[in-house]
């Protein structure tokens, strides 16, 4: 199995955008609706430039990415917003498949999230999408996420709940189960993609994860 993290495992995507836009407002640019979309699902490389090209903030890419990160990794370390039943649904799955981490945030977010919520031991492989050529709605996350799995990405589900997640894991030939976020629904072609929806990600029972990937 592989899981996104970012509105799967923890109610984050709000503070991302948050954290996007302080950057944004403190170069004196506007941010418009559709950035925060346009947004969901890239890489760390291709926020960056996206907020330096298509934003206008003036900083190198780096810095800005810095910036962000930095901002990010101080609001987990406060309080960890982990989503309810998040926790129990990992270790419960983890007793029975294999699991992973697919996700669009960078790799010392994700370790940190992990180490913070004392989930660390529980996956077997981790991928940032920072570490691939393309992020989301790309397949590449995924993909390497299997083959570090050492599984086929056809024998895989993946777990996610934006609009791009939803398609990458598609394109990588994976069953997905959506969890559709709340704050920023799924576009209703990408849910449509998805081979289960459930409200809560500890709704994801080992039995149905049988059902759609049988062993």
């Amino acid at each position: 199995m592989v899981f996104d993290m970012d509105g799967v495992l923890i109610d984050s995507e709000e503070r991302w955008d948050a954290a996007r836009r302080a950057v944004v407002a403190a170069a004196g640019r506007p941010f418009p609706d559709e950035a925060t979309t346009a947004m969901q699902g890239m890489s760390a490389p291709e926020w960056e430039a996206y907020l330096h090209d298509a934003l206008g903030v003036p900083d190198a890419p780096q810095q800005i990415g810095r910036a962000v990160v930095d901002a990010m990794a101080r609001g987990y370390r406060e309080a960890l917003p982990l989503l309810p039943g998040a926790t129990t649904a990992v270790r419960r799955l983890g007793e029975r498949y294999p699991l992973a981490i697919a996700s669009s945030a960078n790799r010392e977010l994700i370790d940190l999230v992990l180490e913070l919520a004392d989930l660390h031991a529980a996956f077997r492989a981790f991928v940032s999408s920072e570490e691939v050529a393309r992020g989301k709605p790309a397949p590449d996350v995924y993909l390497e996420a299997a083959r570090r799995l050492g599984v086929d990405p056809a024998r895989c589900v993946a777990v996610e709940d934006s609009s791009n997640g939803l398609r990458s894991a598609h394109a990588a030939g994976m069953a997905v189960i959506a969890v559709p976020n709340r704050a920023y629904p799924p576009a209703p072609d990408a849910l449509a993609l998805a081979d289960a929806t459930v409200d809560r990600v500890d709704a994801i029972t080992a039995e149905l994860v049988a059902h759609l990937r049988p062993v």
